[in-house]
């Protein structure tokens, strides 16, 4: 064999158990610690460590409980004996790491290793470090050999780097997981508006970038702040840090610090008298007893914090009271039980380490009660690190018994190979660590992820101020990630505190939520929770909260009053049911009805010479085109539909072209009978006849039947909802489908008129005993001015309006042409009898010749 030896030792304090495997463990035994002076002439002095930290050495007592737990049970690690080696690492790196050193070299002064060069390494793997900073220290260089190290309160996501930290692993949350839990919280209450304070060091500094990033993507919120808290007592810095939270808008301020950040912050927020705020505890504070006294309760009662798991370990408080100095082991590696022993009884062993400070004590003897004293090392009622500590242990133990319970030749490794006890390489547990799989007496699942960390869980704390004045922290709900349903927060509303005179939550926004019917509008250099409420525009809506962005309706729909919803657009016609509209079909069938009567009054006298004078045919034909001119306005007025939009133009076209065919026909027949009263005119009448009279008669209103066919075969007239008159409401017309055909359509009803307007011009002063041209002429004057009148009143009439023009231009004409040539002769008809005798007509023309 070979024989070799160490260059030197550490003299460091520790506690160790001989084992046929031994667990390597790094606590915060003391809090300070001294380094002698460098003189760089001599080997320097070892550094001493002072201030016993009592959770740190009930801490590291839970490492040998559950190791002796482990070792008495038959189904665990059968045959195999667990050991330990642990340190103090006196919350210094430097101690830290030179710890770790002798973890993984060993400290006895003389070791031989076989031929091969291999053996069992003096531990196969550490619980700690403590701290996140000597985690990253040590991890990174014991992850060069690949020995695993399981932290049991190093928070800090940095050491979730699988590149950089390859062996580390951890029972502890990470501050990641720390930072979403506490974005849970604030989102759970709607608490967008928040002041964060960190502490000057990475566990701060990591978790104001998480908070950044992740606060605003996760539910909107904004940090109205962002101060970092001073090392030591700087009281111009924390009195400029509590103003900026005293001017600051918002209500709840999240305190991600250590307890002695934090310590110096609320004698400033006492001093001045800063109150109404909702704080918000990371782990490293929340359960500080610092805080819990009549001192600040005013101010800090109500808060919620982040606290590591609780946990409940059977036994360890009987374990704890077993616990024995040895008084004749003075060796350094023995020391951790004899400090504390001689820290809780203010005694002193005979011969007490090197660099004990000497002061005149009792001598210990080592069968001291520890019940006889009041110490919190026997209070097992919070066991949050311990727990962690806990879940470590065992996770290296099951990860090793995973290892041996390893068949040969199923093996994971090269050749299917299983690692020994004899053969063991760091790196084989770490590969067996990473799979482990199980479940605490508590209920708790531990598994590790490919970063090494465990599933993890927070409870969520608050402090209660009893009636008495004092302090109660309460468990209030948890905070954790499963594999299966992601991250749940469960939280008991009713055992929540709070510390305002509503017992309520407090609101805590920059900007109260926009309600449906607005948008939300940043405000220029503000963050994105600090916003004004801006209506939506019309033919806009919104109906949700806060949102950016107004939708705009469908084109049929419209914004209602309140701009949340969209409703369906008034539809828009000249209704039967409107003022207008029945005002109109009044009119309309007050013509019919005229038109009716006057017919009637023409057959109870067709044999009377007013009648029968210039036709009376057409007269029967022109009182009946009239009555169809007044019926086609009732197609104008009602819900457009196709047949009735195909209708009625035909209609009116056809209806007005007859009309004014027949006023043409009698208008020709006065000049043709003039003309045959003359000599030699006796063939006028020949030509015009009666069967040419109603031929030119058909012909015309065929021409204007043709046009109206062609129109309605190319271009049909159909209804449309036009949207472009109004914004906010639909108006439900006919579109002409071809403007050619319409124009073509009243532009032959024009050309006739203005012929018949003509011809009656040059007849009006032909003899009263043939002469209807006055009366022709007068009504033709008022049926062109009326339809001159039309078309710009059409064009610029929107709407309904246009049919209402239309219809009124209908009636208005037609009630002009009844009245101009039908008025005079009903008047002698009924009134005038005694002048409706061929005498008396011939009589009027005699003396007017």
């Amino acid at each position: 064999g070979v024989y070799t030896g160490l260059q030197g030792q550490f003299h460091l304090n520790g506690m160790h158990k001989a084992g046929d495997v031994v667990l390597g463990g790094m606590f915060e035994i003391h809090f300070f610690s001294v380094f002698p002076d460098l003189s760089f002439t001599s080997e320097p002095q070892q550094p001493t460590c002072y201030g016993f930290d009592i959770p740190g050495f009930r801490a590291a007592m839970t490492m040998t409980f559950a190791i002796d737990e482990i070792n008495r049970n038959a189904n665990l690690l059968p045959n195999v004996t667990l050991g330990y080696s642990l340190y103090d690492n006196c919350v210094k790196l430097q101690i830290g790491f030179r710890a770790a050193m002798s973890l993984i070299s060993g400290q006895e002064q003389q070791f031989i290793l076989d031929e091969t060069c291999v053996g069992t390494p003096p531990v196969i793997g550490i619980v700690g470090d403590s701290s996140s900073t000597s985690s990253i220290a040590i991890s990174s260089v014991i992850g060069s050999y690949r020995v695993p190290m399981v932290s049991y309160f190093a928070t800090c996501s940095c050491l979730s780097d699988r590149q950089k930290f390859p062996s580390f692993f951890r029972t502890i949350p990470s501050d990641a997981f720390q930072v979403s839990a506490m974005i849970q919280i604030l989102n759970h209450y709607d608490w967008t508006w928040a002041g964060l304070l960190v502490s000057d060091d990475d566990y701060g500094l990591h978790a104001a970038r998480s908070f950044q990033s992740d606060f605003v993507q996760s539910g909107g919120g904004c940090l109205a702040y962002v101060e970092i808290l001073p090392w030591g007592n700087d009281p111009a810095e924390l009195r400029r840090i509590v103003d900026v939270m005293k001017k600051s808008t918002a209500h709840v301020v999240i305190g991600f610090a250590h307890e002695s950040h934090m310590i110096n912050l609320m004698e400033e927020v006492l001093r001045q008298n800063v109150t109404g705020l909702q704080w918000l505890a990371s782990e490293a504070w929340t359960a500080a007893a610092v805080f819990q006294t009549p001192h600040f309760i005013p101010y800090l009662a109500g808060t919620l914090g982040i606290a590591i798991r609780r946990g409940e370990i059977p036994g360890l408080r009987e374990f704890l009271l077993r616990i024995r100095p040895d008084p004749h082991n003075n060796s350094y590696r023995n020391s951790i039980v004899k400090l504390f022993w001689e820290y809780t009884f203010q005694c002193r062993f005979a011969q007490p380490p090197a660099g004990w400070v000497e002061t005149e004590a009792v001598s210990c003897t080592g069968q001291e009660d520890l019940e006889d004293v009041e110490n919190d090392l026997l209070d097992t009622s919070n066991l949050r690190p311990e727990y962690n500590v806990y879940k470590a242990v065992y996770a290296l133990a099951y990860a090793l018994d995973d290892m041996l319970q390893c068949e040969h030749g199923r093996g994971p490794f090269s050749g299917h190979s299983c690692a020994t006890l004899q053969t063991l390489e760091p790196w084989q547990l770490v590969y067996y660590l990473q799979k482990v799989n199980f479940s605490t007496t508590f209920g708790d699942q531990v598994s590790f992820d490919q970063n090494g960390d465990a599933l993890p869980i927070y409870d969520v704390m608050n402090w209660l101020w009893l009636p008495d004045g004092r302090t109660k922290l309460q468990n209030v709900g948890e905070v954790k990630r499963s594999a299966f349903k992601g991250e749940e927060l469960t939280i008991d509303e009713k055992k929540i505190f709070w510390n305002s005179q509503s017992k309520k939550p407090p609101r805590s926004v920059c900007s109260e939520s926009c309600s449906p019917g607005t948008r939300m509008a940043r405000k220029k250099g503000e963050p994105v929770c600090c916003f004004d409420c801006i209506p939506c525009s019309d033919g806009k809506i919104n109906n949700q909260t806060d949102s950016i962005e107004c939708t705009r309706c469908p084109e049929d729909f419209w914004s209602s009053p309140q701009r949340d919803h969209c409703v369906p657009k008034k539809t828009e016609f000249l209704s039967y049911h409107e003022p207008l509209g029945i005002c109109l079909t009044a009119t309309s069938l007050l013509g019919t009805c005229m038109c009716a009567v006057v017919l009637g009054i023409f057959i109870c006298h067709r044999s009377t010479p007013i009648v029968r004078a210039n036709n009376s045919e057409l007269s029967f034909q022109l009182l009946l085109s009239l009555k169809l001119c007044f019926l086609c306005s009732l197609l104008f007025i009602g819900r457009p539909r196709l047949w009735t939009c195909q209708l009625r133009h035909a209609a009116f076209g056809i209806s007005f072209v007859l009309c004014v065919s027949c006023i043409l026909v009698k208008t020709m027949v006065v000049l043709a009978v003039f003309k045959a009263s003359k000599p030699g005119g006796g063939d006028s009448l020949k030509w015009f006849g009666a069967m040419q009279q109603r031929g030119t008669v058909i012909v015309l209103t065929s021409v204007q039947t043709a046009i109206c066919t062609a129109w309605i075969v190319s271009a049909s007239p159909t209804p449309y909802k036009n949207t472009q008159y109004y914004i906010d409401k639909i108006v439900f017309e006919c579109a002409v489908g071809s403007t050619v055909g319409f124009a073509v359509l009243l532009g032959y009803i024009g050309s006739l008129a203005s012929l018949s307007f003509l011809i009656a011009f040059i007849s009006r002063n032909l003899p009263d005993s043939f002469n209807e041209a006055k009366l022709i002429t007068f009504s033709m004057l008022i049926f062109c001015a009326v339809w001159v009148a039309f078309v710009p009143a059409y064009v610029s009439s929107p709407g309904k309006y246009a049919d209402a023009v239309e219809v009124f231009a209908i009636l208005a004409s037609s009630f002009g042409l009844l009245l101009a040539l039908f008025g005079p002769k009903c008047y002698i008809i009924l009134l005038r009898p005694e002048r409706n005798t061929k005498k008396a007509i011939m009589g009027r023309a005699t003396s007017k010749s």
